[in-house]
């Protein structure tokens, strides 16, 4: 059986995150892999996008892989599908990353396992900016395909 942290957690999670990857972002704006980042940088968020296909979005670099980027990140959002997870999941402990959240539909119980024997906080299975506005944080992001 499938479970979430609890809300305690991920109310959390967002009050102590300020850097997200998002692995798999997209430039198209009809996609939710561009616009839940968005709505995430326009509530205050720093997002870092990880796509080997592009050299910026969001105003920002674009990097190939999670092991490409320079700095520190708090979360890893993943727009991928499951089969990426592990390897992603991998990666989020390689960065030290705090967080590894598989975005709404991702399921993946070896990316789960690696994530919790790597210390990090995992959700699944959950859109980053509708949970963000389930919890009153936000208005939410718009609707899309």
């Amino acid at each position: 059986m499938r479970t979430r942290p609890p809300l305690a957690e991920i109310r959390r999670i967002y009050a102590d995150s300020h850097i997200i990857a998002v692995v798999g972002a997209s430039p198209d704006p009809s996609k939710r892999a561009n616009a839940i980042p968005s709505y995430l940088r326009d509530q205050g968020y720093r997002i870092i996008p990880v796509n080997p296909n592009h050299d910026e979005m969001f105003g920002e670099r674009c990097y190939p892989t999670l092991l490409d980027v320079p700095e520190p990140i708090d979360v890893v959002d993943v727009f991928r599908p499951a089969e990426q997870a592990p390897e992603i999941a991998e990666q989020t402990v390689q960065v030290g990353a705090k967080v590894l959240w598989l975005q709404l539909g991702i399921l993946s119980d070896e990316a789960a396992e690696i994530a919790a024997a790597g210390g990090l906080s995992f959700v699944e299975d959950h859109c980053m900016g509708q949970m963000h506005a389930m919890l009153g944080l936000g208005p939410g992001p718009p609707h899309t395909d």
